[in-house]
Formats: C-alpha cells, structure tokens, sequence
C-alpha cells in the first residue's frame, strides 16, 4: 500500500480489504503498509525485503517453485512527509504528515497514533507547496541520504487550501445548511453557529469563509488541538470566530442553564471523536447523546434551526438506540450515510412541519450552492452541495 493511502477504506477497513482480495481473485491475500519513520528506497527494495517472509507464509502443499504475486497500487511507493510529532494529555501521541493522493496533489493530515487507520483532520495543500516538496523529494534521492525523508521544511499554514473540503461527512454537515431555508439569504443575514470538535478547524473555517455574516463559537477541550489548527492547518480566530477550550458537554450545559440570557444557535454541529476504543460507537462520546444533555442542546437551537451530528457507531444495536434517543428530542430526523465509511450524518430539527421531501431538499441545496457560487468567493467546483443529499433518508 503506498505510504499515506493506508487509511483509505479499501487498504484501512476489514470490508475494504475484503473487497480487495476478492478484485485480486486471491483467496489469500497480505496487505503490507509502509512504517511512518522508515526509509523505502523503491518498489523493487521492498519486494527484496518481504519475499522471504511471504513465502514462510505459503499454504501446506504449494509447489517448490510456485511464485507468489506482488501487487501494488500504481506501482508507486508514495509520498509521506512527517512534518510534526507531539504528545497531547488528552489525545496521545499524534503526527501531522503530508501524503500524495492519487491525483498527485498533496495533504496535510493530523493522525492519532492510537488509531493509526483513522484520519482525524485533512487539508489540501496548495500546488506550489506540493512542487516544492516534489522537486526537494528528487533531489533527495539523488543524494541517497535516508534520514531526509523527515528533513522537508515545514509548509506554513497559509499553504492550506482553505476552500477544499477533504472530509466527505463534513461536506455533507455543509450541506444541511440547506434545511434553514431561504438559502437566498443565508450570505446576508447573522447566522449564529457552534461548532463542538475543533480538529485542524476545517469544518469551521469553511463556514467562515463562505457566509461572511456568520458568527462562529468553536469548542474544543484539547488545547493541543488549537495549536494544531493554528500552526498546521491555517485556522485562526476573528471577530466572528471564537474558540472556547473547554469539554462540550459541560460548556452547552453551562449555556443552557443561562436561563433567558442564553444564546440561541441557527446551527449546532458535533463533530468529537470518542477516546475510549472499547465502545462500539467512536464519535460522539456516549454522554453526547443522552437525553439530559440533548435536551440542553435544543434549548440553544432556534425553532427553526438544525442540529447536525456525524455519527460512527458500528454496534447496530446501539445505533438504533442512538437514533431513537435523538427522535424523542427531535422528532424531524434525517439520515445521511457516506458511502465506503461508517460515518452517519444526522441532521435533526425540532417541527415534523419542516420536513423537505427530496426534491424539494434538493432543490433547495441548488439554490443555496448557486448563491455560493458567486464571482470571488473561491467556491470548489467539485463540491455539489445537491449530491450530498441525494441519498439522505427520514427516520
């Protein structure tokens, strides 16, 4: 598997892999992922160097001079530059690293090291930074010096693109703007968001930049991850952007017991990773979804206004369970599955009255991207709003 491709459905996931070896026709197939701090020199070096391995592996009964295939995507090892290693209290060791896509453009990820598969925040660096590390990457090679391939210089935050989401379930929470209505007027009038789960800040970041009128409370318990967003990922703060360091659950709790003087939100998005491994259900934490504390949460969300969660729980039962707790408090429940993750976006509202059938939710998607669209807001031409909400379904 080239390096930085790893967490990628089909090399990262027990049914991704699957799919695999089924493509491959093998019944028996080894997925190899090359090591963050090693030095692989080409494709041929590690065949080399696992050919005497694989065959320690060979069924019982295989023919002395049976050969075993190597396979490769695109017969490239990859690009993987490490550009920081830290240790957060809260979150455990972590790496930000830019990898090459498929399309040879590059990213810059945030990886917990205890979930190595998983990428907790992606960003698309700008071309010029990935020529330079392209070009710096050829002469390195030439020099045959393996410590270099940690030694790139650092690309500054503003090398980010900020106008490109990476994350498919974060351009589908944008997309359940659509369900405010009036999309028309989404860019001219306030819009009061809180965002509870920071990352490399990209999710917020995108609101800020595309609805000039919104006003942004981000909350964030790892102050790690503040610097994180500031230093690699080009976040930073403004007048309509705040970030408050504190645990979710006890800062909406705090709002909501401010009685009338607490704010009201048009849109609450949770995007928070769990960190307990052991639960069948990785993001949000548990406690976000019971019904005190969802209780708080619609006591901050205006009548007409939309609760967004991405949902990653692989334990059916559970997820039914969380689907039918967050009905009770919202009786308006969309359903948005990403194809190829196990992430669920899940847009709630407080009126069944609200409810936008298909066509019409599209529709209204359109009219929102279109006014998105306009002459120099840097809109990704990629990023059909409308084919986020194509597949979505009413609980």
């Amino acid at each position: 598997v080239p390096q930085g491709r790893e967490t990628e459905w089909l090399f990262g996931m027990d049914e991704g892999r699957k799919q695999l070896a089924a493509s491959a026709g093998f019944r028996r197939l080894i997925t190899v992922a090359l090591h963050r701090g090693q030095q692989y020199e080409s494709m041929d070096h590690i065949q080399a160097e696992l050919s005497a391995r694989v065959m320690e592996l060979a069924p019982a009964g295989m023919p002395a001079q049976q050969q075993v295939p190597f396979l490769s995507v695109g017969g490239d090892i990859g690009v993987r530059t490490v550009q920081h290693q830290d240790c957060s209290a809260l979150s455990g060791n972590y790496v930000i690293e830019d990898v090459q896509g498929d399309d040879k453009r590059y990213f810059r990820r945030l990886i917990f090291l205890s979930n190595r598969n998983v990428v907790q925040s992606e960003a698309r660096l700008l071309k010029d930074v990935s020529y330079k590390a392209q070009k710096k990457r050829k002469k390195d090679r030439k020099k045959q010096r393996p410590a270099d391939v940690e030694d790139f210089p650092a690309a500054p935050g503003q090398s980010i693109d900020k106008s490109y989401l990476c994350c498919e379930h974060h351009k589908a929470m944008i997309a359940g703007l659509a369900l405010l209505r009036n999309p028309e007027l989404l860019l001219e009038i306030p819009l009061a968001l809180l965002v509870v789960g920071l990352g490399g800040g990209s999710l917020p970041l995108f609101v800020h930049d595309h609805f000039p009128k919104s006003c942004i409370d981000a909350v964030e318990i790892d102050p790690s991850m503040l610097e994180v967003a500031t230093q690699w990922f080009g976040f930073s703060q403004s007048d309509r952007m705040k970030v408050h360091i504190a645990d979710g659950l006890d800062y909406i709790a705090s709002l909501a017991g401010g009685g009338e003087a607490r704010p009201c939100y048009d849109v609450i998005m949770f995007d928070v990773d769990s960190k307990d491994p052991t639960l069948g259900m990785s993001c949000p934490p548990p406690a976000f979804v019971e019904q005190s504390f969802l209780q708080n949460v619609k006591s901050i969300l205006t009548p007409e206004g939309v609760f967004i969660l991405n949902l990653v729980c692989r334990d059916l039962g559970l997820k039914d369970s969380v689907l039918a707790g967050l009905k009770a408090v919202f009786p308006l429940l969309y359903v948005r599955r990403i194809e190829g993750e196990v992430n669920e976006i899940l847009f709630c509202q407080l009126h069944p009255e609200q409810k936008l059938a298909t066509p019409e939710l599209l529709e209204t998607a359109q009219a929102l991207e279109q006014t998105l669209r306009k002459p120099g807001r840097g809109w990704d031409d990629t990023y059909v709003l409308s084919d986020m909400l194509k597949t979505v379904k009413i609980v």
